[in-house]
């Protein structure tokens, strides 16, 4: 049996999910950072380190094309990510992203963890 071998949940339907990474993930490449709950973090590093990756390709029709299908609605995001985020990547093998726990939210007690480029 294949247990806990996929992504997590979040407490979401799978298109609200998808929706979700992506807001998180404009918003990492627009600020630099991202606060919110470690389990949502994990998740997001997941993807943004995957694009990094594909950006680190450069300016070039296929490259635009794959960042385009994670992001489709947020041109300047893109444009971001490729021109100015993973060229400073180029040389690194991986571990573009460090999340720093900041403990617990008062309200529920969830863990809440920041996000944020090496």
């Amino acid at each position: 049996m294949k247990h806990q071998c996929g992504r997590k949940k979040l407490n979401r339907k799978s298109p609200h999910k998808k929706a979700m990474i992506r807001n998180q993930i404009i918003h990492l490449i627009n600020y630099g950072f991202l606060q919110t709950t470690k389990a949502r973090v994990k998740e997001v590093q997941k993807t943004a380190e995957k694009l990094v990756t594909v950006a680190r390709h450069g300016w070039d029709f296929n490259t635009i094309r794959r960042v385009k299908q994670a992001l489709p609605y947020n041109e300047k995001a893109v444009e971001k990510l490729i021109k100015e985020i993973a060229p400073k990547y180029s040389t690194r093998q991986g571990g573009y992203t460090r999340v720093i726990p900041l403990g617990q939210r008062a309200s529920d007690t969830a863990k809440i963890a920041r996000l944020e480029w090496v």
